[in-house]
């Protein structure tokens, strides 16, 4: 029998959707939403998850958004699909700028 602690956390993990974006290695990005996202990217890196996947290897998770809900997902999800090549890779520029201010902030204190 699993905890009422572990049964809570997976309730919560299943109700919170990450959205990502994945780097290819032709170049291509490629962009999806999942609950579980470490079980979600060692699909994509098997070839699994995504038919997309079959053709291109998964190179690497470049963008993330989280929590959302699952309708709130797959309505970023769509809103990003509609972005051209430029446009999302702006929008991972800016994701990485973010992360490397923290990275910073973080080494200071």
């Amino acid at each position: 029998m699993q905890s009422p602690l572990r049964l809570k956390n997976q309730k919560f993990m299943n109700n919170h959707w990450w959205l990502y974006i994945i780097k290819t290695t032709d170049g291509s990005l490629y962009t999806g939403i999942t609950n579980h996202l470490l079980k979600r990217w060692q699909a994509h890196r098997q070839g699994r998850g995504a038919k997309y996947f079959r053709l291109q290897a998964a190179q690497q998770i470049v963008y993330l958004e989280y929590p959302h809900t699952r309708s709130s997902a797959s309505q970023r999800e769509v809103a990003i699909k509609q972005l051209n090549h430029r446009q999302k890779q702006q929008l991972i520029s800016d994701f990485n700028a973010h992360l490397q201010d923290c990275d910073r902030t973080l080494k200071t204190r």
